[in-house]
């Protein structure tokens, strides 16, 4: 093993000399030679490197042997043909924005970081194309945008609303790249109508690990297209994505809903996402729920301050408070519709009477609201810190159990300030089970985040601790849980995290990125 390692090494000095052999003489007589067109592409210098060895999670951190700065797509294919070519390939991560908490878009001395960013100017300038709305089948009236894998969801909501129009389906915060959410799933609020973001793609083009360029969909290449989809990055780089839009709302009515009872919150939410036609006009269009923990400082920026002396009251006597919060869009014109459906929607729920609380905003402001939490936090130091974050799926059967021994029996007994505390439902029948993604089988799950920030290694072990007695927790008790954006696991631990998937997975791996070069910091195949 020692001596493959050692191998290895030399193999990649060997390269990393070819290629400044090669920037310096253009020499062509090598075996290894790196292709003249991407040979300048490749980037040793110590402030790139230690910019891409570490994501926002600030825990992992390794440094690659160079990164790679694509101008389009021609040459990601030219970096992984060769790659393949060389004896024993250089591994290769793909990485946009590295919103990942574990490494997963890093890879190790040895490999190379492939810096997505870099094509932002691809397609004459262009990497977010709105189509005319034309009557085809491809989305709703036919509207669809071309986006690039590199670009950001919130340059995809304005262009997109420049045109009228708007995606489906989003993830809390928006600065993230489409390829890197396709990569996992894309979840929020409104997965529980829409379906994950992974469920609203028409096409993509994907580099494959063979280095070969597939335009796959639903109809075409197919198998390329689920396995990608969800797929973390295993089996190809997403170079574009073809997404479905709908006419964009104007305004949206923004609704907290605050109780003391959690089998009456799970109900009520359980109720709220019954409601789940895409064309459903009695429907919510976005349903999440936070826990309140009496935990000071209490995050009440949402509610007016006369009312916040009784939401600490009620905190205090209650030790946690499940909030839903409830979304309705509107358009400019129909505000008196839309405060009657909010009230049907209200109607019958079990909250705490009077504790309940709402806004008027901009549909654009709702979509874009973690990013003003953000540029807070950034203004006090707070923003690039450790995230050692745990997101997991829970069967409905179980929440219940989960409530009592998760967010009662550990969070809340520990008294450990948890940072944000994320739980709602979704329904599976909105999923796709042929994509790479995979959902606890039961026909609802919950979506459960806590989002822990911590300013210190003494607190990023803390909350690591807490999360691993989680996932005992969970274990000991029967609660089979999948975990989502997960990292840092053995090969078994992966094998059992897909379970009967594992074997498709694997099969796919194979098929698409046999050498094993790609996505290396998941740590499944390496």
């Amino acid at each position: 093993m020692l001596r493959n390692f050692m191998f290895s090494r030399a193999m990649v000095l060997l390269w990393l000399s070819i290629i400044a052999f090669t920037q310096a003489h253009s020499h062509p007589s090598s075996a290894f030679l790196v292709p003249k067109e991407i040979a300048p592409k490749f980037n040793h210098d110590p402030q790139t490197l230690s910019l891409a060895s570490t994501d926002y999670g600030h825990i992992v951190h390794e440094t690659p042997e160079a990164v790679f700065e694509p101008s389009s797509v021609n040459d990601i294919m030219a970096l992984i043909n060769f790659s393949n070519s060389l004896p024993i390939p250089l591994t290769i991560a793909a990485r946009g924005q590295a919103h990942s908490n574990l490494g997963q878009a890093m890879t190790t001395r040895g490999g190379v970081v492939l810096n997505m960013t870099q094509l932002n100017g691809y397609r004459n300038g262009c990497g977010i194309i709105v189509s005319d709305c034309d009557g085809k089948k491809e989305g709703p009236l036919g509207c669809y945008a071309d986006v690039g894998g590199e670009q950001l969801w919130v340059d995809v909501l304005h262009a997109s609303l420049q045109h009228g129009l708007t995606p489906l389906s989003w993830t809390d915060y928006l600065y993230l790249t489409i390829g890197g959410t396709l990569s996992n799933a894309g979840i929020s609020g409104q997965t529980f109508r829409f379906g994950p973001q992974i469920s609203n793609v028409l096409e993509l083009d994907v580099v494959t690990g063979k280095g070969e360029l597939v335009t796959c969909s639903a109809e075409k290449n197919s198998e390329a297209f689920y396995a990608v989809l969800g797929g973390l990055g295993q089996f190809g780089v997403i170079t574009r994505a073809r997404i479905p839009l709908r006419p964009a709302p104007t305004r949206v009515k923004w609704v907290h809903l605050l109780y003391n009872n959690f089998t009456a919150f799970s109900r009520d939410q359980e109720h709220l996402i019954s409601f789940n036609e895409r064309n459903e006009t009695n429907a919510a269009d976005y349903v999440e729920g936070i826990l309140l923990l009496n935990q000071p400082p209490l995050d009440l920026s949402f509610y007016p301050a006369f009312d916040q002396p009784r939401i600490t009251s009620l905190v205090t006597q209650h030790g946690i408070i499940y909030i839903i919060e409830l979304v309705k869009y509107y358009h400019n014109n129909s505000k008196a519709a839309v405060d009657q459906e909010v009230a049907n929607l209200v109607n019958g729920l079990m909250f705490v009477p009077t504790f309940k609380f709402e806004k008027d905003v901009s549909y654009e402001e709702f979509l874009n609201r973690v990013h003003a939490e953000e540029e807070v936090l950034r203004s006090k130091g707070l923003w690039e810190v450790p995230h050692p974050w745990l997101n997991i799926f829970v069967p409905r059967s179980r929440i219940s159990d989960f409530n009592e021994g998760v967010f009662k029996g550990i969070i809340l007994k520990q008294n450990i300030i948890a940072g944000l505390c994320i739980v709602y439902p979704v329904n599976r029948n909105k999923w796709d089970d042929r994509m790479s993604a995979v959902t606890p089988d039961e026909d609802v799950f919950y979506g459960v985040s806590l989002l822990h920030a911590a300013t210190g290694f003494d607190e990023v072990k803390t909350f690591q601790t807490q999360n691993q007695q989680i996932l005992q927790f969970c274990k000991d008790n029967g609660i089979k849980i999948t975990e989502y954006l997960t990292g840092n696991k053995t090969h078994q631990e992966w094998v059992q995290h897909f379970g009967p998937k594992w074997k498709l997975f694997q099969d796919r791996k194979t098929q698409f990125d046999p050498k094993r070069i790609l996505s290396p910091g998941q740590g499944i195949f390496q």
